[in-house]
């Protein structure tokens, strides 16, 4: 029998990575993305170049109904999600003052809803199963907080905490919840950082250099396998020694 895992934000990036990770650990991939079409068909392309079944879906994750559309598309042309990776988020920077309401509103809409959304889906069949595993893409901000990075911060911190909390609830029934939190990783989310920024960033991370998304995707490989079997409710930080 396949295993199935779907990965929100899965266009590009992280999530992209994680997709094709999982892939090459045997999973069919649902690819979801809310905007780029194109970025999503090359991820589904790259995990059927593995031997893999890949669909994807176009789904804000804010949006419950959006994600309940997508989970009963997965479960149709798929099977039912073994595996949920909810890494959908969004970033930027903003001195406190210049935060709209707007703003504040959409980052925690996506970033903690949305894990919300994707879970409230994935769980009816986990828990009837006693088995499963969730893993949500944090950030070492949501530990330690940064500069103008406030909303986003407060986003991810909240993420942990949701984390943490699933994994007690939830550990009754079979399912591990888990939590990665990348430091600084060389995605286009990098992009608007004014120039000379990136490098210092780099120097400042204890193995010097940026991460990639393939060290996230690593990370989240081994939470979702059964090397990780008696490991919930943690959170692993692949950040190259950033925060110590």
């Amino acid at each position: 029998m396949s295993r199935v895992a779907l990965v929100t934000g899965s266009s590009r990036g992280i999530g992209r990575a994680v997709a094709i990770r999982l892939a090459k650990d045997g999973y069919d991939i649902c690819v979801n993305y809310e905007k780029r079409a194109d970025k999503a068909e090359e991820t589904a392309a790259a995990v059927r170049e593995l031997g893999r079944k890949a669909i994807t879906f176009k789904a804000d994750v804010s949006d419950s109904d959006a994600v309940n559309a997508m989970f009963d598309f997965a479960g149709k042309e798929l099977g039912e999600v073994d595996v949920l990776v909810s890494n959908a988020g969004i970033a930027g920077q903003a001195q406190i003052q210049d935060v709209t309401r707007e703003r504040w509103d959409r980052f925690f809409a996506v970033n903690v809803t949305g894990a919300f959304n994707a879970v409230h889906e994935v769980i009816p069949h986990m828990i009837h199963e006693k088995k499963g595993c969730i893993i949500t893409i944090s950030s070492m901000w949501g530990l330690r907080g940064a500069s103008c990075e406030s909303v986003y911060s407060a986003t991810k911190a909240a993420l942990i905490g949701f984390t943490r909390s699933l994994a007690k609830e939830l550990a009754p029934s079979g399912i591990r919840v888990n939590c990665v939190a990348p430091g600084v990783i060389d995605t286009d989310m990098l992009d608007e950082l004014p120039e000379g920024v990136k490098d210092t960033l780099a120097d400042e991370t204890p193995l010097g250099r940026l991460g990639t998304p393939e060290d996230i995707a690593e990370a989240v490989a081994f939470l979702a396998s059964d090397k990780a079997d008696f490991i919930t409710g943690q959170v692993i930080m692949p950040d190259g020694g950033f925060v110590v």
